[in-house]
């Protein structure tokens, strides 16, 4: 599955025009790789969202084209979810 649809489905991000745009602005990457919208995402990889002031990582543990949204959560693992503080 691609990376924009992924964020998408698994409600990371709301829009997928939002996640291709933060693809593209080099803030997503899959296993330490920077990842462009086209990426393929496979069980077992971690992502990494860097936001303004919070950086995301997860786990996917599975990739289904639709989800409902109260089970969003079940697709990742959380490994880390940092705020960052501007000095």
């Amino acid at each position: 599955m691609r990376i924009d649809k992924y964020l998408k489905v698994s409600r990371l991000i709301k829009r997928r025009t939002v996640a291709k745009d933060v693809c593209v602005g080099e803030k997503i990457s899959i296993n330490g790789r920077l990842a462009k919208p086209s990426a393929e995402v496979k069980i077992g990889d971690r992502i990494v969202l860097e936001f303004a002031n919070r950086v995301i990582e997860v786990q996917v543990l599975s990739t289904p084209n639709s989800v409902k949204a109260n089970e969003a959560q079940t697709l990742y693992e959380l490994i880390r979810d940092e705020r960052r503080t501007e000095s």
